[in-house]
């Protein structure tokens, strides 16, 4: 029977029986509670020198290798090789990068590796974000090569190196991903993306509406690139850091990339100010 004095979008509630003494869910995110205190922080809070918004990326990584099934990511990876040759070939070739910043500045100037050269060596970064390691299966893999090509996507997607920048890169793999890998697989890869993505999203909105249009325009700039583009994740930028960034996008298969200017946007960050 229908219960008259239920509000209607309460309608069709039931409760739940259970032994455990702790929370428990049956979303291996919301079970985890770490997680569930990274996303109340990262979320809501504003931004501040004490703590680099880039310090929540990597405690979201570490937090994240514990709760991923990564033998199901495995099992689907195995899986999608068989149907896709040239994911097949990106995994048998196993390429990974050790140029140096000065190999990078020797490229024509204007030229992707010289971009990306003179990125590192103004502001004294390193190549790597993660340190570089041998992978011992595919989806370590596919997360070495993520952190490898990270800074270059920036590049040729078209996302300034500053923090509302981060969004383009961050929507051109959300929308990228899900079209050359199979839905579960696509999911599971692409959660830290998510995460790191909304967030963003949500203290702007919260804390720097002046900024709000800038972080919308940068996500869209980074749906288009990944809607057209071939598989972003799979591009080898090594064998076009001699050419100028447009010719190497177009070498690539990134269509629809146009620079996103996030610079004064991002100055509302205080962390940035």
């Amino acid at each position: 029977m229908q219960d008259n004095d239920t509000p209607y979008l309460l309608r069709g509630m039931k409760s739940v029986a259970t032994e455990s003494s702790t929370l428990i869910s049956s979303s291996p995110y919301l079970n985890d509670p770490r997680l569930r205190d990274w996303i109340a922080t990262s979320f809501l809070r504003r931004s501040g020198k004490d703590r680099p918004t880039s310090a929540d990326a990597y405690a979201l990584h570490l937090i994240l290798r514990d709760i991923l099934d990564l033998d199901r990511i495995e099992e689907l990876f195995t899986a999608q090789r068989k149907t896709s040759p040239e994911l097949d070939r990106w995994f048998s070739e196993g390429f990974s990068s050790t140029f140096t910043v000065d190999e990078l500045l020797a490229y024509p100037e204007g030229s992707l590796g010289y971009v990306f050269g003179r990125y590192l060596a103004d502001n004294a970064f390193q190549i790597d974000i993660v340190p570089r390691f041998e992978p011992k299966n595919q989806f370590e893999y596919y997360s070495l090569r993520s952190g490898q090509t990270h800074d270059l996507e920036h590049i040729i997607t078209g996302g300034n190196f500053d923090i509302l920048g981060e969004l383009v890169p961050y929507y051109a793999r959300l929308t990228n991903v899900p079209r050359f890998l199979d839905a579960e697989l696509a999911g599971m890869v692409n959660v830290g993306q998510l995460l790191g993505a909304q967030r963003l999203i949500c203290r702007t909105g919260l804390h720097y509406q002046q900024s709000f249009l800038a972080a919308m325009a940068a996500s869209q700039g980074g749906m288009r690139v990944g809607l057209e583009s071939g598989p972003i994740f799979m591009a080898k930028y090594e064998d076009v850091f001699h050419l100028p960034i447009p010719e190497a996008r177009a070498a690539l298969g990134i269509k629809g990339a146009e620079q996103i200017d996030t610079a004064e946007a991002s100055l509302a960050w205080e962390e940035y100010a």
